[in-house]
């Protein structure tokens, strides 16, 4: 394969052939030298300038999704986003790091082995502060957590996870799992020292108080999903759109999702005076409804079905006697308007 010179070599080779200084043999020697690569066996690359690229992705998701929470949770301005994504050796990681600092071991099921989520302790205490009725502002606290103050922690730690579940979606259902917060890096030995592990680091802001947040990812725990960690694959993901695979996931988690269900007797119109008069034992005539008349079931602030009311056991219960989705929705609207009028 041909070599690319750089402009110096370029540089040389055209000033030495003006001058008459160097003939044509001599720049072919020149053009087939071949460009040294060093390999430090010691510290062996195992991830790609792309799958790098595809973590640093991955996490600016995770960094915005950490940015909305964390602002509600601590109705504090917040801003997280990604600094740098690097590969090292897991000592070259656990000297870089203060100590004592939060530092939370994260079970990243279904891979195996474990993760490390570091929190630097200027913005730890500027969290806890702020949980705590404060003002969130920085103060340079040098020393381990309290109990309450770990517990405090934990519960921000699995909210930050939820984020990573949802960043990581494109390429594997990550189900991430606090297992326990050390404060002394030499406690947290994860994997080997020499083992090497991809670094994401993350500016984090609370108000005015800036530090970093450092998410240590093992090769040996993210190997078995290292082939998609690739541009073609991410888009791909993103673009194959609702597969039978997306949607059965989407299924599977609206049906967790509370829905509100309502079932209305009737309805009528009072002014506030009448409203504000109302007393035990009061009778309410409703409009247009008769006792023998279905109730309607509402979903949300849709009506959805007939029912009738009834009891099953000691509970108070409707029973469901029609279908509404084959009225149409316009017809509602116009049975409402009308019964306002009268």
């Amino acid at each position: 394969m041909t070599e690319v010179l750089s402009q110096d070599e370029i540089d040389q080779l055209l000033t030495a052939i003006s001058t008459g200084d160097m003939d044509s043999e001599d720049t072919q020697q020149v053009a087939d030298r071949k460009n040294i690569k060093i390999y430090d066996f010691k510290r062996p690359d195992k991830f790609s300038k792309e799958q790098i690229r595809t973590v640093s992705i991955m996490h600016e998701t995770f960094a915005r999704l950490t940015t909305t929470s964390l602002s509600a949770q601590l109705r504090s301005l917040v801003h997280v986003h990604v600094a740098s994504v690097d590969q090292l050796t897991y000592e070259e990681f656990i000297r870089s790091i203060p100590s004592p600092t939060a530092l939370a071991v994260i079970n990243m099921d279904p891979l195996k082995g474990s993760a490390i989520l570091e929190i630097d302790p200027a913005i730890t205490f500027t969290i806890i502060d702020r949980l705590f009725g404060g003002t969130g502002e920085g103060s340079k606290v040098n020393r381990e957590l309290s109990e309450i103050e770990q517990s405090v922690m934990e519960s921000i730690i699995v909210r930050i996870l939820g984020n990573m579940r949802e960043a990581w979606s494109q390429v594997i259902d990550l189900r991430p799992r606090l297992g326990q917060i050390e404060t002394n890096p030499q406690f947290a030995q994860i994997v080997p020292p020499t083992e090497m592990v991809v670094l994401v680091t993350l500016e984090t802001k609370v108000e005015d108080v800036e530090g970093m947040m450092n998410f240590c990812i093992p090769y040996l725990t993210i190997e078995p999903i290292i082939s998609k960690l690739s541009a073609q694959y991410w888009y791909s993901s993103v673009r194959r759109g609702a597969t039978t695979e997306n949607l059965n996931i989407l299924r599977e988690r609206l049906a967790t999702i509370g829905v509100t269900m309502v079932a209305e007797v009737g309805s009528m119109n009072l002014p506030v005076r009448d409203v504000l008069s109302l007393t035990q034992g009061d009778i309410i005539r409703l409009q247009n409804t008769r006792v023998t008349d279905p109730m309607v079931l509402k979903i949300g602030n849709r009506p959805k079905f007939e029912c009738r009311p009834g009891v099953v056991g000691s509970k108070v219960a409707v029973q469901i006697t029609k279908k509404l989705e084959d009225v149409q929705q316009d017809d509602f609207e116009e049975l409402t308007v009308e019964g306002e009028e009268e």
